[in-house]
């Protein structure tokens, strides 16, 4: 399996490992990606693989095809769980994702009440007020987090702009909770052979102590499912992911673990 790009701005519904039957937003372009990170497991490939010069959706396309597609799925009698920001990249990118947010909650009350909109974010625009504000209304505000150690992500999540764990923590802080954690644990080596297991103590312990500060509501742990753009990349082992949900749920976190 080779990576993907997804349609945009509406695609599935796809069945997420995490949250069920999931209707997916993509604000970024459905030629190529546009993301803060360029990490080594992504599903969409390389930032420099996937340039592309096409805009991103506007607010309009995005709702009318999100209506659309919503009342078709009302009229089949399937619903979604979910309506989640995802796609080729970072959702929080698009420079109107605050006014999009607001439209798709309105559309959600309308036509699937019951489904949760959800955010997979990197957390990089979070400075943004508006950007804040509007995570902070949506139902599953899921923010990344695979390690507190500032030259493992240099190496695999590598954000294209200034970033420092210590002020995303406190940004994540300011969350009062209403936050979730993704962590992506994996082994093997980068394009230069270096390590990047970040499952032994040395990762996990101040990562751990992090998610203490934080205090999410939830964490969610996972490993790769998807070929990705480094081949020499492995997934982390069941006895691995659990051992580390073992240690998230003696300290009280509700904790989910996707293999």
């Amino acid at each position: 399996m080779s990576t993907i790009l997804f349609e945009s701005p509406i695609f599935g519904p796809v069945i997420s490992r995490r949250l069920g039957v999931s209707l997916g937003i993509n604000l970024l372009p459905a030629s190529g990606k546009v993301c803060t990170f360029d990490c080594l497991y992504c599903e969409c490939g390389l930032n420099k693989e996937r340039k592309t010069d096409e805009k991103m959706p506007t607010v309009e396309s995005v709702f009318t095809e999100l209506e659309m597609t919503l009342e078709k799925m009302r009229q089949q009698g399937r619903l979604p769980d979910v309506i989640t920001f995802a796609g080729n990249g970072e959702p929080t990118a698009h420079p109107h994702f605050a006014d999009i947010i607001e439209g798709v909650l309105a559309l959600r009350d309308r036509y699937a009440p019951e489904a949760k909109v959800s955010v997979l974010s990197n957390g990089t625009q979070i400075h943004k007020p508006r950007v804040f504000d509007a995570l902070c209304k949506v139902d599953n505000n899921i923010l990344k987090l695979d390690t507190v150690d500032e030259a493992y992500i240099e190496r695999v999540n590598r954000p294209s702009s200034y970033y420092r764990v210590a002020e995303q923590i406190e940004a994540f802080k300011r969350f009062d909770g209403h936050v979730m954690v993704q962590t992506m644990f994996l082994k093997g080596k980068d394009f230069l052979g270096r390590d990047v297991d970040n499952t032994t103590a040395q990762y996990v312990e101040p990562w751990l102590e992090a998610i203490k500060t934080i205090a999410p509501e939830k964490v969610m742990i996972y490993t790769i499912d998807r070929e990705t753009p480094d081949k020499d990349l492995m997934k982390a082992t069941h006895e691995e992911l659990d051992g580390i949900a073992s240690r998230l749920r003696e300290e009280g976190f509700d904790v989910t673990v996707s293999y």
